[in-house]
């Protein structure tokens, strides 16, 4: 039997990674995994750069990649992609790590060292937080869910299929067909 010890958000923030490593806080737990995969680093780029040529995008919020943010007092996550309106990203110090605020989407990219049971305490966490939707790809598959709070059941959208994704209440007139990320 091993002891877990509980950190705090504070002595987290203080923490240096290692190279070739990334830290997250989960209930107090500190959750290490290696560096993402040279695959998983060309699909977090591909949606960041939709996101940040998207007409206006720079009126309706921010858009961050590998951003630590406050989701609870003992829970900091690192979205792959994240975005946050602007309206609630004013007063909120750039500098300040991690962040203070919740997305309002979150994209997590799923890696092979990723298991089910963390991706859905991850997806728990952002909603519980406030975010309005994540959005989870499975590059391997082709697939990828939409969670929104209050909902037990995920949207799947899949590259074979042609399906898009979009957040119309968030990122209105944008769409991201699947395939040109995952495909």
């Amino acid at each position: 039997m091993t002891n877990q010890t509980s950190i705090t958000l504070d002595e987290y923030a203080a923490l240096e990674e290692p190279e070739g490593s990334r830290y997250e806080l989960s209930k107090g737990e500190l959750i290490v995994t290696p560096s993402s995969s040279p695959r998983h680093n060309k699909i977090r780029d591909r949606l960041c750069a939709r996101l940040l040529t998207f007409p206006g995008i720079e009126l309706l919020g921010d858009v961050y990649t590998e951003t630590d943010v406050t989701l609870a007092r003992d829970v900091v996550r690192r979205p792959d992609v994240a975005f946050l309106r602007a309206d609630r990203m004013k007063g909120i110090d750039l500098d300040q790590v991690p962040m203070p605020v919740a997305p309002d989407l979150a994209i997590e990219i799923v890696s092979r060292n990723d298991r089910a049971d963390d991706l859905m305490v991850k997806v728990e966490q952002y909603l519980e937080a406030g975010a309005a939707a994540v959005w989870v790809m499975y590059p391997m598959t082709g697939l990828a869910y939409r969670y929104v709070a209050g909902k037990l059941e995920p949207q799947v959208r899949s590259v074979v299929a042609g399906d898009v994704f979009d957040e119309p209440a968030l990122l209105p007139g944008f769409s991201l067909p699947l395939r040109e990320i995952l495909g």
